[in-house]
């Protein structure tokens, strides 16, 4: 096992929830910027797609399973001889919009396994590979929901909140190591399956933008994701908040009819 990667290997790096939205947008752009990238999600025939259109590596994990995770760290072994330098957690998603006082514990559940449990298990997992490389990074996808409370959020504003200090906590128990910790906490962005998933209705997912000139896409946030980590690694970008312009707030969007 290498203690670090030669000067002139590619990075490497493993992106979580890369089926669909921002993970997908990430992996391709890290695949772009000459990065060699083990990209995970559950679903398997996206992964199949996205493996064919980028030449990334693939691998169906699932980050609220022990065992899972440990196939993953396998791989990490397998491909990258025990040695990596990013992991980007993206894996998360909110379910429904519930007040507190109405809240569907199954579904707080779900956030708080998912945003919170899911990224500790894979940092747990992953950060000696991390360590290993001597130019580590552990990124975190997280979201202004994390920052910001707003009515009908309390379920997802308490899971990335809880991902939030995650972050901020293991940049203080890795100080000293080669090793950053970053935050991207973007605010609206309109993905195929985000909203969706949080409705569960097409119309009603639509409607979350309605107006909005210009929500951020996937992609815009693979920029940001892509300049963090390809930045001096002397460098660290602590916490980045990225919205639309339109978007002042997390409760906060100007919406004009017509657009």
């Amino acid at each position: 096992m290498t203690a670090h990667s030669p000067a002139d290997a590619p990075l490497t790096a493993v992106v979580t929830g890369a089926s669909s939205g921002i993970g997908r947008a990430t992996a391709a752009r890290l695949v772009a910027d000459g990065w060699r990238v083990l990209a995970v999600a559950r679903r398997e025939e996206r992964l199949a797609e996205l493996a064919a259109e980028t030449g990334c590596e693939v691998l169906a994990v699932d980050v609220t399973s022990d065992e899972s995770v440990a196939a993953l760290v396998a791989r990490v072994e397998e491909l990258f001889d025990g040695s990596l330098n990013a992991v980007v957690h993206v894996a998360g998603g909110a379910l429904g919009v519930e007040t507190a006082a109405e809240a569907d514990l199954e579904k707080w559940q779900r956030m708080y396994d998912i945003n919170v449990l899911g990224a500790v298990r894979v940092t747990r997992a992953l950060l000696p590979a991390v360590r290993r490389s001597g130019r580590g990074d552990l990124l975190f996808l997280t979201s202004v929901a994390g920052h910001e409370a707003y009515p009908g959020g309390s379920g997802y504003n308490a899971a990335k909140a809880g991902e939030h200090m995650l972050a901020a906590a293991l940049r203080l128990e890795l100080n000293g190591e080669k090793v950053r910790v970053i935050e991207v906490a973007p605010g609206m962005v309109r993905t195929e399956e985000f909203s969706l998933v949080r409705l569960g209705d097409q119309d009603a997912a639509d409607a979350v933008y309605d107006g909005v000139e210009q929500p951020l896409t996937a992609e815009d946030c693979a920029d940001v994701v892509s300049y963090a980590l390809n930045a001096p690694h002397h460098v660290n970008l602590d916490l980045v908040t990225v919205r639309p312009l339109a978007q002042a707030a997390a409760h906060r969007v100007a919406r004009h009819q017509g657009l």
